[in-house]
C-alpha cells in the first residue's frame, strides 16, 4: 500500500503525512494530537519557548495523544553579532517603518534589548523528554548532540532549501531530510547560501536531493491535498508535511482573523518578506512587505526586527489594519477546504488512496 514507506517504519506511524510545526505560538498541543491520533505527525514548534515551556507543552501533548509526534527547534536563533542591533542599524530600521507607526498612533519602539540564546537550554529539555521526533532548521548538529539522539532512541530531522544544505546534512547522520521548497509558507529554513538564493521549488528540490542521496526524504511546501500527497511520493518522497493547510485549521494557535484571511481571496497572493521578523519568510501579500522589497538593509537581523516590530503587529490587529500584518502562508492556500485537521487527514488518506491504489 502506497503508506507503507520508510518514513512510516522509522517514525512509527500509519500513513507518511507530517504536520509542518509551527513557531510563534501557531502550533498547539491541541493540533499535534489531532494529527498524531488520526494516524499522522503531529509537530509543534518550540523555538520562542523557553525549556520549562517546551517541558510543559509536552505534558499537554501526552495528555492528548500516546502517538509519535515531533517537536522542532531553529538551530541559528540569531542573525546579530551578539544578540545586539548596532544604533546605526537601530535609526535606520525607525526611519523606514515611523510612517507605519505613525499611521497606527503609537511610537517608534525603543532599540530591542540583546536577544540571548536559549537552544542550549531549548535541547536539553529535547533530550530529557525524548520525544518520538526531533526536527531541527537553520543548520546542522553537532556530532555529539546526534549521537546523543541516537542513544536516546530520538529520531532527527534536518530541513533543506537546497541540495548543498541536504548532503550536508546526510554527512551528519540525520534519520530524515525535510526536503522545503520555496512554495512553502512561514520561514525558509536556509543555512548554507542567503535564503533569497534558494529558492528552489519542491518538486525540483526533491528530486535533486533523491539523485544524490540515500536518507529518506520528505517533501514539504505546496502540498495540501491527496493529490500533492500522491505527488511528492511518485517522485520518491517517503513522506509529505503539510503546513499551510493545518495552519488554517481550528486547532491550530492561529488567530481566527489569520485563519480567516487563509480562506479568503487574499490568500491568492503571497510573498517573500523579511519586514517583519528580519529573515525571508512568505505569507500572504501586505502592504507593508510590497512597499519595502529593495529596502531589506534597514531591516533589523532576526529575531531583533520581530522584536520591533511587536507594537506595530498588536496595533494593527486591534485597528484591523490587517494589510500592516504578514499573515503567514504558502503559496497552495486558495485549496484549501477542511478546517478540522481529522477531517483534513480523512480527505487527504482517501484521496490519496484513490490515486495509489485506484
Amino acid at each position: 500500500m502506497w503508506y507503507n514507506t520508510k518514513a512510516t517504519e522509522i517514525l512509527g506511524i500509519d500513513y507518511p503525512i507530517m504536520q509542518g510545526p509551527f513557531g510563534g505560538n501557531l502550533s498547539s498541543a491541541e493540533l499535534v494530537a489531532a494529527v498524531s491520533n488520526a494516524g499522522g505527525l503531529g509537530g509543534y514548534g518550540a523555538y520562542t519557548l523557553s525549556a520549562p515551556e517546551i517541558v510543559e507543552v509536552d505534558k499537554q501533548i501526552r495528555a492528548a495523544t500516546n502517538k509519535p509526534y515531533n517537536i522542532n527547534l531553529w538551530v541559528s536563533e540569531t542573525d546579530a553579532p551578539n544578540g545586539e542591533a548596532t544604533d546605526e542599524q537601530y535609526e535606520h530600521a525607525s526611519q523606514l517603518f515611523k510612517p507605519y507607526f505613525d499611521e497606527a498612533g503609537i511610537p517608534v519602539p525603543p532599540k530591542p534589548a540583546p536577544f540571548k540564546l536559549r537552544f542550549e537550554n531549548q535541547l536539553q529539555a529535547i533530550l530529557d523528554l525524548r520525544p518520538k521526533v526531533f526536527s531541527f532548521m537553520f543548520g546542522t548538529l553537532s556530532a555529539d548532540i546526534m549521537e546523543q539522539c541516537r542513544r536516546l532512541g530520538i529520531v532527527t530531522v534536518g530541513a533543506a532549501t537546497t541540495l548543498d544544505e541536504a548532503i550536508a546534512l546526510e554527512a551528519t547522520g540525520v534519520n530524515m531530510i525535510i526536503a522545503s521548497g520555496f512554495e512553502a509558507g512561514g520561514h525558509r529554513p536556509s543555512f548554507l547560501a542567503p535564503a533569497e538564493a534558494s529558492t528552489t521549488g519542491t518538486f525540483v528540490l526533491l528530486q535533486l536531493i533523491k539523485d544524490k542521496i540515500k536518507t529518506p526524504v520528505i517533501a514539504a511546501g505546496g502540498i495540501a491535498s491527496g493529490r500533492g500527497v500522491a505527488a511528492a511520493l511518485m517522485l520518491g518522497a517517503d513522506a509529505a508535511q503539510i503546513g499551510t493547510a493545518f495552519l488554517a485549521c481550528d486547532e491550530s494557535g492561529a488567530l481566527p482573523i489569520h485563519r480567516q484571511m487563509l480562506f479568503s481571496d487574499a490568500a491568492k497572493y503571497t510573498t517573500l518578506s523579511r519586514a517583519f521578523t528580519g529573515r525571508l519568510g512568505r505569507g500572504i501579500t501586505s502592504r507593508v512587505a510590497k512597499d519595502l522589497i529593495g529596502k531589506e538593509a534597514g531591516f533589523l537581523p532576526f529575531p531583533l526586527q520581530t522584536t520591533f516590530m511587536a507594537p506595530l503587529r498588536k496595533a494593527a490587529l486591534e485597528q484591523q489594519k490587517w494589510d500592516m500584518i504578514l499573515f503567514w502562508g504558502g503559496q497552495i492556500a486558495p485549496i484549501l477546504k477542511h478546517k478540522k485537521a481529522a477531517d483534513l487527514m480523512q480527505s487527504i488518506i482517501e484521496d490519496t488512496t484513490k490515486i495509489m491504489n485506484p
